[in-house]
């Protein structure tokens, strides 16, 4: 199935097919993977029925975009298991963006460059290379 004929399906009659941007950006994200060969279709369904199933680590997954939550989840464990990143990495990134975002103005695009820790990060992993 290719990305865009996916992303037509996806929609339910009047509702839309993506309520943030960030979901269509996941949904994308899996499809091109996938047809990149990173995963079969079949280990990404079962990597989100996973999710699906799993009691939630931070309270339950309800409201507006907690599917496509599960489908981060499921993504970040499925590259994971394929040695493609670290959690560590993961948790490092996501941080970054937290950071960004509470140094960014508001009204303002947020940009990782905005990430007040990234100067010292990436020195203290040049320290680390050394």
């Amino acid at each position: 199935m290719r990305v865009n004929e996916a992303a037509q399906d996806a929609g339910d009659g009047d509702e839309p097919r993506f309520r943030e941007p960030w979901e269509a950006q996941a949904f994308a994200l899996v499809l091109a993977l996938h047809e990149g060969g990173l995963f079969a279709w079949s280990e990404w369904t079962a990597a989100l029925s996973r999710e699906i199933r799993a009691p939630p680590e931070s309270g339950p997954v309800e409201g507006r975009g907690a599917y496509y939550r599960q489908w981060l989840a499921a993504l970040e464990s499925l590259v994971v298991e394929k040695g493609v990143v670290s959690r560590e990495a993961l948790a490092a990134r996501a941080a970054a963006w937290e950071r960004a975002a509470r140094a960014t103005p508001h009204g303002a695009p947020i940009v990782l460059a905005n990430d007040p820790g990234a100067s010292t990060e990436a020195s203290g992993a040049r320290a680390h290379r050394d």
